[in-house]
C-alpha cells in the first residue's frame, strides 16, 4: 500500500505548467513534528519538513486560483519517485506527493 496523509501550511503558491494539454500543478508543504522531551529528558527540538506536492487536471485548476502560500491543507495522496539527469550529467532524484483528495483548511 502507497498512502500519505499530511496536515501543514503551503509554503509557495502554486506553479500550473501543462503536460501534454493536461494541467498540473505544484508546490511545497511544510509539516511540523512539535518539539518534545523523552523519557530519560533529552530535549528534541521542533521538525519542520518539506514536501513536493503535486495535482493533476481539475485539482490543478483549483490549486491555482485558490491555494495561496501559508494556506493551511489536508492532503492525502501517493508517493513517487522522479529520476533524471540534469544538464552537467549529474543524476537527480525527487520525491513527490501526488494528491488523491485534499481539504482546505484555512489560513
Amino acid at each position: 500500500m502507497n498512502k500519505v496523509i499530511l496536515l501543514g501550511n503551503v509554503g509557495a503558491d502554486p506553479q500550473l505548467r501543462y503536460v501534454e494539454r493536461r494541467p498540473v500543478a505544484s508546490f511545497s508543504l511544510a509539516t511540523n513534528e512539535p518539539a518534545r522531551r523523552t523519557e530519560n529528558g533529552a530535549e528534541i527540538p521542533e521538525r519542520t519538513e518539506w514536501h513536493n506536492i503535486v495535482m493533476t487536471d481539475a485539482a490543478a485548476e483549483f490549486a491555482e486560483k485558490y491555494i495561496r502560500r501559508g494556506t493551511r491543507m489536508l492532503i492525502e495522496g501517493t508517493l513517487r519517485t522522479r529520476f533524471w539527469e540534469d544538464r552537467t550529467a549529474i543524476k537527480r532524484t525527487v520525491t513527490e506527493i501526488y494528491v488523491i483528495s485534499f481539504e482546505l483548511l484555512g489560513r
